[in-house]
């Protein structure tokens, strides 16, 4: 399980473990922007999890770097016998509007989250592969984490929108591809209070009084995340799913929409009206998230 130091990673980790699974604890410790590095998250989740009566490892890779991430893989293999489900999690944030950001800001942000979901799930999967063609059963599950920014946009946030964005178009294809060999693939979009969230949506993420439920708690996220990843999930993929408190939804993606057609190429001049009479046919598009 990938980023599970902190927030809804940790989370996942700790409900896994209650649930009985053995747990490979990865979180490279960076700051909400990426910078640093500590081993003391992983650390920290894998004695609570020792705490629990679970059995857990820690792991500090760099889930964007190739080797780093088959690394990963092999940790749960050589540490437990066996790989069953991988959760992709990692993830930092530099937010700017897509008129400000930097190249080495776009490079980072795409880096760890799409690279960082690839390449763990691209190991993974040549593992999974290799066992279903030397005639082992398996039953394999892939979970990622796009974000309700990657399904609509959200202003400012043009890296981080693309990139998740991209993990759900990542998702469908593994699904299709992988489920020959008894994988499957999901991906949720959560909402919760994390580090890179409780400070830019302040008031939304605010801690509620006592005894009232707290929505954004990012435990909440966590037992879709656990089915996905269990047996009973296996006629189920190529979904994303959005979670938020106590709301579960299937996103609805990209359709083929109402279309137009004529025995002959276009001319320009036709373009506009056939365009305008698509666009009042098809439903209107959700708002992008912060735009007026």
């Amino acid at each position: 399980m990938t980023g599970a130091g902190r927030g809804i990673g940790r989370e996942h980790a700790l409900e896994f473990a209650r649930q009985g699974a053995r747990v490979v604890v990865n979180d490279y410790g960076v700051a909400p922007d990426g910078d640093g590095s500590s081993q003391s998250p992983a650390h920290d989740v894998v004695a609570e999890i020792r705490e629990l009566g679970g059995e857990a490892v820690p792991d500090f890779s760099d889930v964007a770097d190739w080797v780093q991430a088959e690394k990963l893989v092999r940790t749960a293999i050589e540490n437990f016998g066996g790989l069953d489900v991988l959760v992709n999690n990692a993830g930092f944030t530099r937010d700017r509007m897509s008129f400000s950001t930097g190249e080495d800001e776009w490079d980072s942000v795409i880096r760890v989250h799409l690279k960082g979901h690839f390449a763990p799930a691209r190991h993974a999967s040549s593992w999974w592969r290799e066992q279903a063609k030397a005639g082992e059963r398996v039953d394999a599950r892939i979970v990622n984490t796009s974000s309700g920014a990657g399904l609509m946009g959200s202003v400012g946030q043009a890296a981080y929108s693309s990139a998740k964005g991209g993990i759900a178009a990542l998702t469908l294809v593994q699904a299709a591809e992988l489920g020959r060999y008894g994988i499957t693939a999901n991906a949720i979009a959560p909402a919760a209070r994390t580090r890179m969230t409780e400070q830019v949506f302040a008031e939304t993420m605010a801690v509620p009084a006592e005894g009232e439920f707290d929505a954004m708690d990012p435990a909440n996220v966590s037992p879709l995340v656990v089915w996905l990843g269990s047996a009973d999930s296996a006629d189920v993929t190529g979904r994303v799913f959005e979670v938020e408190g106590g709301m579960l939804s299937v996103a609805d993606g990209w359709q083929h929409g109402p279309r137009i057609e004529k025995d002959s190429r276009w001319d320009p001049a036709e373009v506009g009206s056939a365009v305008r009479g698509l666009i009042a046919e098809a439903p209107q598009p959700a708002s992008v998230y912060g735009a007026s």
